[in-house]
């Protein structure tokens, strides 16, 4: 593994005992952990986890996506490699980890923020570090500054792509919100986005552009809906009631595996925060679903006494 030393011991872990501190700092998407949880299922674990000691406790610092395809498949331990660094070391160790794999701008810029506001490193100490001129430093930190907390919530969700947000981060912190509701109302493209972007900045100010945004979203203007297929106009009602247990029985069982998959608090305290209010809002929901479906099984059950 680049940037980790051969020499390093290796043994193997129990997943409850690995602290997830460096979770917030990082990207998980749906396609890549199936691919990584097929990979584990098919080949076994082919590298180690990455972490270090802090505070007594263990903290992984590569390997969240094995860590999270490791418990949904219902493993117990993984094989860890234990480095010896310092907090402040970890951060510039998953950079380096990543340099041919890759991070997204904004988890670069996380990590960054996170060595200059929490560990104290200066600017030009990180430029150093990372071999990087002080301008790329100074980008990183200005974009995630300049970021809304709750787009970047809403990218660790999953419900805003890292390069959108980007794109929405040329906007007013003012206006980024919004926007970002627009975006996932209707799933708009990173293009789409660039150019909705550049429309509102072509006004005069803050509340032109909140005017402009929430005609969007109240369907004044905006992008329409493509008109229906015949065959989706021409459902019966038993196509459209199957057709929604179908995505119910799809959806359950992958939100059931996320919700295993990782605490809340991995997410981050704005992103935690914001799956938790969901959740609380969902559980009605459900329950109300619930009472409805054995209705209408017991309705069916007469039925067939009858």
């Amino acid at each position: 593994m680049a940037g980790v030393p051969d020499t390093a011991p290796q043994t193997t872990v129990g997943l409850d005992s690995l602290g997830e501190r460096f979770a917030a700092l990082r990207l998980r998407e749906p396609a890549a952990l199936a691919r990584v949880q097929h990979s584990l299922s098919r080949h076994g674990q082919l590298s180690p986890i990455a972490t270090f000691e802090e505070g007594g406790r263990l903290e992984l610092l590569d390997g969240f996506k094995r860590l999270q395809a490791a418990r949904a498949l219902g493993w117990s331990r993984l094989r860890m490699q234990l480095l010896s660094v310092t907090a402040a070391d970890a951060k510039f160790a998953i950079i380096m980890l990543h340099t041919s794999r890759g991070l997204t701008e904004l988890e670069e810029a996380w990590l960054l923020r996170s060595l200059y506001r929490e560990d104290g490193v200066s600017q030009p100490e990180i430029a150093r570090r990372m071999q990087r001129g002080k301008s790329w430093v100074s980008r990183r930190l200005m974009l995630v500054e300049s970021l809304d907390d709750a787009v970047q919530a809403d990218v660790r969700l999953g419900l805003v792509a890292a390069r959108t947000a980007v794109a929405l981060a040329r906007l007013p912190r003012g206006n980024q919100a919004e926007a970002a509701q627009l975006v996932v109302r209707h799933g708009m493209t990173f293009r789409q986005t660039e150019l909705l972007v550049t429309q509102l900045l072509r006004l005069a100010d803050d509340a032109q552009r909140s005017a402009a945004v929430r005609k969007h979203l109240d369907g004044a203007a905006g992008p329409s809906p493509a008109p229906a297929p015949a065959r989706a106009r021409d459902r019966s009602e038993a196509d459209w009631l199957m057709a929604d247990i179908t995505t119910l029985m799809r959806v359950s069982p992958r939100l059931q595996a996320r919700l295993l998959s990782q605490p809340l608090s991995a997410l981050g305290n704005g992103a935690g925060l914001l799956a938790a209010d969901a959740l609380q809002s969902l559980l009605p929901v459900l329950s109300a679903l619930t009472r409805t479906v054995t209705v209408a099984l017991s309705g069916r059950s007469g039925s067939a006494a009858a």
